[in-house]
């Protein structure tokens, strides 16, 4: 696995990369990092993302994301385009507005059908 400041970009790193990567490397990402099940339950959420958020892992990990976490992001932007595709690796701007200001972020989704998780990239 390359492990290069360069791969490790928001636009550039890939999901097998992701995939491989430790819980601490993850943490260590400048932009935010949830990991999703199959079944839409958070599986990782990053350190980045807790604080940037204000939402810390214990009230995320484990819960449906779009349900409980995310309900603005659960739309045809977001959640039903990860759940209708099989493959995608897209880049979405958004706009945050659930337990905060509205918020501009850039969200790129990415699943492929080999991997059990698919991940949803923020970056602020």
């Amino acid at each position: 696995m390359a492990t290069s400041v360069e791969v490790l970009e928001f636009s550039k790193i890939s999901l097998g990369e992701l995939m491989s990567l430790s819980n601490e490397a993850i943490d260590a990402l400048p932009f935010g990092v949830v990991g999703l099940s199959r079944e839409g339950v958070t599986e990782v959420y990053s350190h980045t993302e807790s604080k940037l958020a204000g939402i810390p892992p214990e009230s995320v990990l484990g819960t449906h994301f779009f349900l409980s976490t995310a309900q603005c992001m659960n739309n045809f932007m977001v959640a039903q385009r990860l759940d209708d595709e099989a493959e995608l690796d897209t880049v979405v701007d958004y706009v945050l507005t659930f337990r905060m200001r509205p918020t501009p972020i850039r969200l790129r989704l990415l699943k492929k059908a080999e991997y059990p998780r698919s991940y949803l990239l923020i970056q602020r």
